[in-house]
């Protein structure tokens, strides 16, 4: 008997009856039998095995020494397949670093170790009286080499339940017990489970899912990172565990420039350079909302002021709406099923109420207040919608992830034939306004989730409009499958900055659910009442979040329209003072944002000073500028710039003497005002 297997270019591939992933790599060629890791099988029937999840593993990535599903498709994943093999080795990585804490420390208790993003890490309970820190990695990164070293085989095993818990509770790893029990009360009489799978590798055992590469010899180069606690199961009345962090690549190079990578975000960490430039902090008084200065209200300010100017360009009205409503709303739009967790709720006069997460079901009072025609159509209203969404403590990260959020809102209301092209227009936005920061956008179609309002027949004429609207624009795009909000699928539009990495910002939302869940109508030309299509649309994402971005895309030298101070007075001695004094007036005057420096120090160590609070410009005084009514300009970074060769041809110390009108021509002209038209 054989089996038939379909190969990446299309072609059939036979193999004998029960031929794994190692045959069928075998089979194409002896080089990737070599360099084979796993196997990706995107059909076939399943085993009917279980993991450490409860979750059978027909599909997705298995190890090379599975069976293979007669009729299946299938991938070798080798170390150049990208995410896939470094999720792999990554969490080969974690039930190594698992192998050599038990070694290091008898009695430890062990939880989970899965790989994540950039990573993986392993949780653990350690005996009364150990404790680990960043101390500690290198004995355990010695065992974990050695271990890796050996080229130890991950072997997988499948056993009745009852033997993998009865093998767990006499090992006292009350952790793996509690799984294996979650995973029998997740079982139902249409699925029972029978069988979980374990894998070995060297001394250690762990219950998972899978899969692993061959070997530990697949990790070829790794490094712990840090320490952290975490609530087993995420709930804070349960035990606390220590949780190691590590990451893992194929290379000794590829570690290390990641590692570059990761020193220079540290440099660049928004919350770093926040408290170094004064712009925002943060108080445990109200922990996850920030805090403004006013330098950072500079920025708040100016993105605000080119929000509302562009908005108002392309037909927007901005509106303004409570943040307190009866909780009724949120039962009525989905949101207390869907999102209640996530929200904030108290009592008024014995009233439930609820801050609102999102603006769209008070965007939705607005329209419903009037009756409303064809002609009217499309509405398109904007707001800076201030939202509270309860994020957990210990997720929360500076101005990326907070529960006071200030969105750059808008909800369009059109009618079907209208559809396609406000998309159009608002992705059209979207570029506009990310061209002005030098992103490159990339875009990904998020479609149904599994928890979700509305008709399959609505998500259908969904989907289909916004991938009709972006092939009408000719515009490339990933499919996010399973992603969309619970309302309607969506367009995330995604940069990179300047160090690669990926952030997701705006998002243009397609929802038919929400005007049948309120009864939105309007009067057509027939004289009929018909439902609108509502679109939501956010470009920033959030005033919060975008501000962090930019901080460290910008390394905190913001664009100059958007700096707080955007050039400094520099006192050479007191008695040019009364002058240093005027320039300020003046520059203050031309719109300006300047100050003064007529500090007693020296005008080294003031431009050193303004250097670090990274001020575009420095006006430097002394007598002779006093005497011919000028300043000396230097640039932020033009000495450092003169010196290592690229500098634009002016002194050596990068200054140049001006007049106050050419210096604010130098200034407009290095994009000093706010970029709208």
């Amino acid at each position: 008997m054989s089996i038939t297997v379909t190969l990446p270019d299309g072609k059939p591939l036979e193999l004998a009856d029960g031929a794994t992933g190692a045959d069928a790599a075998a089979a194409i060629g002896a080089g990737l039998a070599r360099a084979a890791l796993a196997v990706q099988v995107s059909s076939g029937i399943g085993d009917g095995s279980a993991g450490a999840d409860g979750q059978a593993t027909p599909g997705e990535l298995r190890d090379l020494a599975r069976p293979l599903p007669d009729g299946a498709s299938i991938a070798i994943v080798t170390n150049k397949s990208g995410d896939a093999a470094l999720s792999l080795i990554r969490h080969d990585a974690a039930h190594v670093l698992a192998t050599a804490v038990l070694q290091l420390y008898p009695g430890v208790k062990i939880s989970i170790g899965p790989s994540i993003e950039n990573g993986f890490y392993y949780d653990f309970e350690f005996p009364d009286g150990v404790s680990i820190s960043e101390a500690d990695f290198a004995a355990i990164e010695e065992h974990m080499r050695a271990h890796i070293k050996s080229a130890e085989p991950f072997e997988r095993v499948d056993i009745p339940v009852a033997e993998a818990r009865e093998r767990f509770v006499a090992e006292a790893q009350d952790y793996k017990v509690e799984l294996i029990d979650d995973l029998v009360a997740a079982a139902d009489a249409n699925h029972p489970l029978d069988t979980v799978s374990l894998y070995t590798n060297g001394p250690f055992t762990d219950l998972c899912r899978g899969p692993h590469a061959p070997s530990t010899a697949s990790v070829g180069a790794f490094k712990l990172q840090s320490v952290a606690g975490a609530y087993w199961r995420g709930d804070s009345t349960r035990t606390m565990l220590t949780r190691i962090y590590g990451t893992a690549f194929f290379s000794k190079q590829d570690l290390e420039d990641y590692l570059e990578r990761l020193e220079q975000a540290l440099a660049r960490d928004h919350r770093k350079i926040g408290r170094e430039l004064g712009l925002f902090f943060f108080s445990e008084l109200s922990p996850g909302s920030p805090f403004w200065t006013p330098a950072g209200m500079v920025i708040w300010n100016g993105l605000t002021e080119l929000w509302r100017a562009e908005n108002r360009k392309r037909g927007y009205r901005e509106v303004s709406t409570p943040i307190l409503y009866d909780a009724e709303l949120w039962k009525q739009s989905g949101h207390w099923e869907k999102y209640r967790d996530n929200m904030y709720f108290t009592e008024v006069e014995e009233r439930p109420m609820g801050l609102k997460p999102m603006n769209c079901p008070a965007h939705i009072q607005i329209y419903k207040e009037q009756r409303r025609s064809y002609r009217e159509l499309p509405i398109r209203y904007s707001e800076a919608g201030l939202v509270h969404r309860h994020e957990p403590s210990g997720v929360l990260h500076g101005l990326l992830r907070v529960r006071h959020i200030t969105q750059d809102d808008a909800h369009i209301f059109c009618t079907e034939e209208q559809v396609q092209d406000e998309v159009v227009q608002c992705l059209r936005f979207g570029f506009s306004i990310y061209a002005l920061f030098g992103f490159q956008v990339r875009l990904e179609l998020s479609t149904r989730p599994d928890q979700r309002i509305g008709s399959d027949e609505l998500w259908d004429r969904a989907e289909g409009a916004l991938e009709g609207a972006l092939r009408a624009e000719g515009l490339q795009f990933d499919i996010n499958a399973g992603d969309g909000a619970f309302y309607g699928p969506k367009i995330d539009l995604h940069m990179t900055d300047s160090i690669g990495r990926s952030w997701q910002l705006g998002t243009v939302q397609l929802d038919y659910s929400m005007p049948e869940r309120f009864d939105l109508k309007y009067t057509g030309a027939d004289n009929a009442e018909h439902r609108p299509v509502m679109i939501h649309r956010a470009l920033l994402g959030s005033f919060e979040r975008f501000i962090g971005i930019l901080i460290e895309h910008y390394a905190g030298e913001l664009p100059l329209w958007l700096a707080p101070v955007q050039a400094i007075v520099l006192t050479v001695s007191d008695r040019v003072r009364a002058y240093a004094e005027s320039v300020l007036a003046e520059l203050t005057a031309r719109g300006i944002r300047a100050e003064l420096d007529d500090r007693d120090e020296s005008i080294g160590r003031k431009v050193r000073e303004a250097e670090l609070k990274k001020i575009p410009f420095m006006l430097v005084v002394g007598g002779r500028e006093a005497d011919e009514q000028t300043v000396s300009v230097r640039e932020h970074g033009a000495q450092r710039a003169a010196q290592d060769g690229s500098g634009s041809g002016q002194a050596s110390d990068g200054a140049q003497t001006l007049s106050l009108d050419a210096f604010q021509a130098l200034l407009e002209a290095a994009g000093g005002r706010i970029p709208v038209g």
